[in-house]
């Protein structure tokens, strides 16, 4: 007789739901050790440092009071293996492994499939989990998952910003349109058509504007919150992916299709500073370190700049 069963005989006469029974309390990971012969737990030596952590890594956000990079992974997804394992890594500002697996440790009470874009606001993490077209929101102290919003159509989730106050906005890059998310869930177009194409970085200015970076072209088109156009300019290289704002208004764009940075300074003047980097994803910006960091796809690693 398997647990399934068990659960169901025991819910019947017990008039308790399944659920309930094969509830258990989410746990996050913790950082980098191993149990030794006394059976205790020990965090790995000061002195050891490890690299790597990642499977398909596609975006990172900085969380500054930790001092520590969290990078989304895909983790397996194949025939053999369920497609619910994406999962959460810490990583330190030196490129090495904090925590493995920090959301997505255990399965219990998680559901994340395929983490694409990413940020931190409020105290929130939230991420587009691509595999099953949701909204995903958690307790940026306690890794614990918050609420999920559901986005209607069938194309690829992909960038996510947020405000202070909840408000989310999504790309689409397949559709070719931004949705606007609210605090309590109700989603809605905020943007499509021209000046978008295969629109995919989105990020906040330091106005409370949108921006939104195109994997078609190079634009980069800033929107005011009511939708409309006010500004319009250009990284280097098309294939835009990640967008970072910094509080001087300086904006870096990353293309993953050719593999630059570029930087936009207030005057809307572009320029390349970093390049030949394979699959350039949606980056973050370290404000600790002042550098910029950039998941590398299927190369399973992540690109450090100084700034």
């Amino acid at each position: 007789m398997n647990k399934i069963t068990i659960s169901i005989i025991l819910s019947t006469l017990l008039c308790i739901p399944v659920t309930f029974l094969n509830a258990q309390d989410f746990n996050a990971g913790q950082p980098l050790g191993a149990t030794n012969e006394s059976g205790n737990f020990i965090p790995m030596s000061s002195n050891v440092t490890v690299y790597g952590s990642f499977h398909f890594a596609e975006s990172c956000t900085f969380d500054s009071e930790r001092n520590l990079i969290l990078a989304m992974n895909r983790g397996n997804r194949s025939t053999s293996t369920p497609d619910n394992d994406g999962y959460v890594s810490f990583i330190n500002p030196n490129g090495s492994v904090h925590t493995s697996k920090w959301i997505g440790a255990t399965r219990d009470g998680l559901e994340l499939h395929d983490p694409i874009g990413s940020v931190i606001s409020n105290g929130i993490l939230y991420t587009a989990d691509n595999g099953s077209r949701d909204v995903r929101s958690f307790n940026l102290d306690t890794g614990e998952p918050l609420k999920s919003v559901a986005i209607p159509g069938t194309g690829f989730i992909n960038g996510i910003a947020a405000t202070a106050e909840g408000m989310a906005y999504l790309s689409d890059s397949r559709a070719g349109l931004v949705y606007e998310i609210s605090a309590d869930g109700n989603v809605s177009i905020f943007a499509e058509g021209e000046p978008l194409s295969s629109p995919n970085g989105v990020a906040m200015d330091n106005d409370g504007n949108i921006v939104v970076v195109n994997m078609g072209n190079s634009a980069v088109t800033t929107f005011s919150p009511s939708g409309e156009i006010v500004k319009q300019e250009n990284a280097i290289e098309g294939g835009g992916d990640g967008v970072v704002v910094l509080k001087d208004g300086t904006k870096y764009i990353s293309s993953v299709r050719y593999g630059s940075v570029s930087r936009i300074d207030n005057d809307g003047e572009a320029e390349i500073i970093a390049q030949g980097i394979p699959n350039a994803a949606s980056m973050c910006y370290d404000s600790i370190q002042h550098q910029l960091v950039i998941p590398m796809n299927p190369h399973y690693a992540l690109a450090f700049i100084k700034l």
